[in-house]
């Protein structure tokens, strides 16, 4: 039930979710607005109807925000679009029904990574204290650890949140299984995932978890490199998301497909049918 995938918005984001229960999903992740630009026209009423119309037919919708959004630049004009872009975010989601947005907490460019952290905290607090809809939890994403972004460690995510304050009840973790294991993280033996998950559990907690992003890796472990691959056809092989997929206290946690794909969703569909025969497989060898 709790198994989807990433659907385009194009032509209006209600179209994301017919998209989506074409390609057999339970699970959709959207963008609110075309996420190669700063900002967009408002959502139109129509459209914005049509989307709750549809979105109570899933087990969970939620939304990613732009990648131009950079929470921890040292930039202060780059500082105050991306604290602008995401509050308007925040408030699309609210008109949609949406209650959960992904983020990737950014890059610090120059400094450190506690500058960088310290920048993405204060940001995470104007936002919020900006925004009118205080429903709509901001998932923070592991990132690879490609240059100078933050979240490829699990402390990192752990000292954004400590620094909210407040806020921090309302922020939660998105885990990206590719980025994970491109940050050095492999979980492929059963041993070696219950190690991820009891780290994870004991830096954050595991009732931060809200989301996960299903996604291969082109690249080895430990290469701080974001590539997507379909399921089972990258470095990280079947037995990785089996583990993802049978883990009891993971049951209600939407899992969502970013991998690539054309028009006709082809992709997905395979994808998810690989995940799903995981799933009502015997236990894979350990």
């Amino acid at each position: 039930m709790n198994l989807g995938a990433h659907m385009s918005i194009a032509g209006g984001v209600h179209l994301a979710l017919e998209r989506g229960k074409q390609a057999g999903c339970n699970v959709v992740q959207i963008f609110t607005k075309n996420q190669t630009r700063w900002s967009s026209p408002p959502l139109k009423e129509d459209t914005a109807e049509k989307f709750l119309e549809l979105k109570g037919n899933f087990f969970s919708v939620f939304a990613h925000a732009s990648y131009l959004i950079n929470l921890a630049s040292p930039d202060i004009d780059l500082s105050l679009k991306s604290i602008d872009a995401l509050t308007d975010e925040m408030a699309r989601c609210g008109k949609l029904g949406i209650t959960m947005l992904v983020v990737h907490p950014g890059s610090y460019i120059t400094g450190t990574e506690t500058e960088g952290i310290r920048r993405i905290a204060e940001s995470l607090i104007k936002v919020y204290d900006r925004s009118k809809n205080q429903e709509v939890s901001i998932l923070l994403e592991t990132t690879a650890g490609q240059g100078t972004s933050i979240g490829y460690r699990f402390e990192h995510l752990r000292d954004i949140l400590a620094e909210t304050g407040k806020y921090s009840s309302k922020i939660g973790i998105c885990i990206d299984t590719c980025h994970i294991f491109a940050a050095g993280c492999s979980f492929s033996g059963l041993s070696l995932y219950n190690k991820l998950t009891d780290k994870f559990n004991n830096i954050i907690g595991l009732t931060k978890l809200k989301a996960v992003h299903l996604n291969d890796s082109k690249k080895t472990c430990g290469s701080r490199i974001d590539r997507h691959e379909h399921i089972g056809k990258g470095m990280i092989g079947l037995n990785g998301f089996k583990h993802f997929l049978t883990d009891p206290r993971l049951r209600n946690i939407p899992m969502c497909l970013e991998t690539p794909k054309g028009k006709d969703m082809h992709e997905d569909t395979v994808n998810l049918a690989a995940l799903r025969d995981l799933r009502s497989e015997p236990e894979l060898e350990r």
